[in-house]
């Protein structure tokens, strides 16, 4: 009976440990999520992206015109190609493009008359593969790798079968190999690229060319046998046999073509057949995936769950590819050479420092490790830190938030850079102008420095900048502190309290001052723009990441500052326009999420639902991380309430689903809100695991009635990443009804300066 006993544990652990193996995460993601977006109003910005977690391309079917933004449209019922994509927004244009599209009859290469209709009830929209079967019954499916992909053509049996490969905008050159069924050659559309750059492709087929060409696509014309092309919008056109099914794989370099030749075959060499690309993707998100484990919510709340854990899974995208050896090099978006190591790309530091960066260092600590370097390479490189690659410097938006990541990264023990190098770069950012945009180093830094504040209207965005200058300037101290340099910490020390001189109390908001001081005239803090970037002062008032203690001091005290917290939410979501001149999406997006002035779909405002943690009022925190939720996501076409910028607002969801948001990225702190599910198990890469344990979890038990981090009493209205990464439980007792008498003493609150 013992040895029977004991068989049957033994075959129950290693079922167990099958079965976790084999859990299906993938089923869970719709990779359509947040497409049906517009000008006017976006729900997400984001394509059906097929690829690999930050892999260096992406893959997508393409409903909108070569070069513009708007990829792929939820609501147009047409595609006119299928495109290795790198695009991080609809609002930028993309890089290193080139599109295959499949044709029966009659070879059309203009791009408005080649588009075929198609129905989403035929399209499968998944991270490791995409299928879509067209009105006229061809079907493209597509898996991705790393710098690749895997597609195949199934043409209708008897129709002339085509397949047009696309130069997108400006030079391209193509070579047509048809006794190899193989294409190589290049593409340099993109912005920012230095003279001469490239992206090298090379494409090799199942199945003998019946008859072949090159095309251009600025006059449309065709060179029947031609098998070298060169110049604008060069492209090549292969015929199969009448009804083929065909398959490509296909690979990209930035360094080379023999390197492009290399990654297809270390990549894809293998896979006889797409089913094994797909296989081995599915394989490789769902180990991706399975990194946070989320138990006991509805199929909609794992979809909703899954689809924005994929999206923060995609961006910063890796720009290195390996060598023969095996070794990481790259060709450098900002100065044209090819260097050893790792690079990175396609992120805005404005959207991303705020949850993106703190879920990679939590989850990939080591690929952040490797992130910081490449920051240090950059500013080596073109002398600026990054603010906004795609795929070099574009200084775009506001603020200098490498050094954000730089001290989050510390704080957090990932410390694979130098800081003093860091904090010197840093240093050259916020005592020059760039000749780029306003975050390539600082606009109005020297009148920051002399009188506290960036004036308005010198500056555009002057109380904007003012405020995200003040919270990179902690970091800078923060760095300096931790790593005993008493020089900058002196330099920066006064700096990140300048907030304080853009805060009025008569009116309780920040606004903007001219150079004498004197407040901005006619004050409606509803009005958009103006001093403030994308928002108005309902949303701005609140980024003071560093000192929250210090903005309830200035506030009045604590009852003072969650009345005007309450107040974002009871206010109308009445909109003046102010210097846009008219309705941008943004402030559509708030008016339709109805949530009174608060408006989730912009970043400014998005860790304001945790500041109640820091005021004695936990319990709002609890409630409203939950409501917006619940309210403003889902996992469908119009699963997000405004941009979803590079991973940025997918992460918000992913950190809020598991319980706590970083507030304040720079230091170790996640701030508390209420999980979404009832159990959450995170797998750490140094093989622990950090479980939250919320058993009574539900739609109306959504406040934290007690907490016991392994075992003993938890007060605190906050985790640190050191309790996280060592692993353990958070045994969350949840409840309807609030406790109000939890997390009130002042070594329960979260971070603040002037706590501190």
């Amino acid at each position: 009976m013992k040895i029977r006993i004991a068989i049957g544990i033994v075959f129950c652990f290693t079922y167990n440990a099958i079965y976790a193996q084999q859990k299906d995460f993938v089923q869970y993601v719709n990779t359509l999520q947040g497409t049906n977006s517009d000008f006017t109003l976006t729900r997400g910005n984001t394509y059906p992206t097929t690829a690999l977690p930050f892999g260096m391309h992406t893959w997508t079917p393409q409903t909108g015109k070569n070069g513009d933004g708007w990829k792929y449209q939820y609501a147009k019922d047409k595609i006119r190609g299928f495109q290795q994509a790198h695009q991080c927004s609809s609002w930028t244009r993309d890089y290193a493009v080139f599109s295959l599209f499949p044709e029966i009859g009659k070879l059309v290469v203009n791009e408005d008359d080649r588009e075929a209709k198609f129905s989403h009830k035929n399209e499968v929209a998944k991270p490791n593969y995409y299928k879509v079967t067209f009105d006229n019954k061809i079907t493209t499916e597509i898996s991705p790798s790393e710098r690749g992909a895997h597609l195949r053509f199934s043409f209708p049996k008897g129709e002339k079968s085509y397949l047009i490969l696309d130069g997108y905008t400006r030079i391209s050159g193509v070579e047509i190999h048809p006794k190899e069924n193989k294409i190589t050659g290049y593409v340099n559309n993109g912005e920012g690229f230095k003279k001469g750059w490239k992206s090298y492709f090379v494409l090799i087929f199942d199945k003998p060319f019946k008859a072949y060409g090159t095309w251009e696509n600025k006059k449309n014309t065709i060179n029947s046998d031609s098998t070298i092309a060169e110049g604008y919008g060069k492209g090549a056109y292969v015929q199969f046999a009448n009804g083929e099914k065909v398959q490509v794989k296909t690979a990209s370099s930035y360094i080379s073509a023999a390197q492009a030749q290399l990654n297809l075959e270390r990549e894809l060499g293998d896979d006889k057949t797409l089913e094994q690309t797909k296989s081995k993707a599915a394989e490789v998100w769902n180990k991706s995936l399975g990194k946070i484990d989320v138990e006991g919510g509805t199929k909609a709340d794992m979809e909703t769950f899954y689809s924005c854990f994929f999206r923060a899974s995609l961006f910063s995208r890796k720009f290195y590819e390996l060598n023969e050896q095996g070794k990481p090099y790259y060709f450098s978006p900002y100065d044209g050479k090819v260097h050893d190591g790792y690079m990175f790309t396609d992120t805005g530091f404005w959207d991303t420092f705020r949850a993106q960066f703190p879920l990679t260092a939590l989850m990939h600590p080591e690929m952040q490790g490797q992130y910081m370097q490449a920051m240090l390479a950059a500013y080596q490189q073109c002398g600026w830190l990054p603010s906004w690659s795609f795929p070099s410097e574009a200084g775009s938006m506001i603020g200098n938030h490498a050094i954000s990541l730089f001290t989050d990264a510390w704080a957090k023990g990932i410390r694979t850079f130098d800081p003093n190098e860091a904090l010197k770069a840093y240093a050259h950012e916020a005592f020059n102008k760039g000749p780029w945009g306003p975050a390539n180093g600082r606009d109005g830094w020297k009148e920051y420095y002399e009188l506290g504040f960036v004036p308005y209207t010198k500056y555009r965005e002057a109380t904007a900048k003012t405020l995200e200058y003040a919270y990179d300037d902690f970091c800078a101290y923060e760095l300096a502190k931790m790593t005993g340099n008493k020089f900058y910490m002196d330099v920066f020390s006064r700096q990140m309290y300048n907030y304080k001189n853009v805060y009025d109390p008569s009116t309780r908001f920040m606004r903007g001052r001219d150079e004498k001081g004197n407040w901005r005239p006619n004050f409606d803090p509803t009005e958009w723009g103006g001093p403030f970037t994308e928002g108005n002062a309902w949303h701005w008032v609140w980024s003071v990441f560093q000192d929250t203690q210090g903005l309830i001091d200035l506030m009045g005290g604590n009852q003072n500052f969650t009345a005007k917290l309450d107040s974002v939410f009871s206010q109308p979501n009445k909109v003046n326009v102010g210097s846009y001149g008219g309705m941008i999406h943004e402030m559509k997006e708030m008016v339709v999420a109805n949530m009174g002035q608060y408006a989730h779909g912009n970043q400014p405002i998005q860790h304001m639902v945790y500041l109640y943690n820091y005021a004695n009022q936990p319990w709002k925190s609890q409630y409203w991380s939950r409501k917006v939720m619940d309210k403003l996501y889902s996992g469908t076409e119009n699963g997000y309430p405004g941009d979803e910028d590079q991973g940025q607002t997918s992460s918000w969801y992913v950190l809020s689903a598991m319980g706590f948001y970083s507030v304040t990225p720079g230091t170790d702190q996640y701030v508390f809100g209420s999980p979404k599910f009832k159990k959450t198990t995170i797998r750490l890469e140094n093989g622990k695991k950090f479980i939250i344990n919320a058993p009574a979890n539900s739609a109306e038990n959504v406040y934290i009635k007690s907490a016991k981090l392994n075992g003993k009493d938890y007060t605190h209205n906050f985790i640190t990443y050191k309790e996280l990464a060592n692993g353990g439980t958070l045994s969350l007792e949840m409840d309807n009804k609030p406790n109000k008498n939890r997390g009130l003493a002042s070594e329960d609150k979260p971070f603040s300066l002037t706590k501190e």
